[in-house]
């Protein structure tokens, strides 16, 4: 009696072993799709963030531009101003100088 135990016990181990190595090929096949969407997500990720980057340095490169253009105008202004003030000032140099030729003619 104990050699049909023993043989049947060597059956259940063999078919409990066997399970074993047939399940774990499936799961492995189950788990590779599992870690391809894991990948697909994770490059979707990816992307959005990539997108939000560029999103964002498009944002500040308009900032910048206007900042230019704003820089630029005032800029203009005061060159404006300056030609402004200078041409006033020399039109008065001019006045102050024929002034002063008049008063050292006359003087002489």
């Amino acid at each position: 009696m104990s050699r049909p135990i023993m043989l049947v016990f060597l059956l259940v181990i063999l078919i409990v072993t066997s399970q074993f190595e047939w399940r774990q090929p499936l799961l492995e096949l189950d788990a590779a799709p599992s870690l391809s969407q894991k990948h697909q997500q994770i490059a979707k990720r990816e992307e959005a963030v990539k997108e939000k980057i560029i999103l964002s340095q498009e944002r500040h490169i308009q900032r910048l531009n206007d900042l230019v253009r704003s820089l630029q105008m005032q800029l203009q202004r005061c060159k404006g101003e300056n030609e402004t003030r200078n041409a006033t000032e020399t039109s008065h140099l001019n006045k102050q100088f024929i002034e002063l030729e008049r008063k050292h003619i006359v003087e002489d």
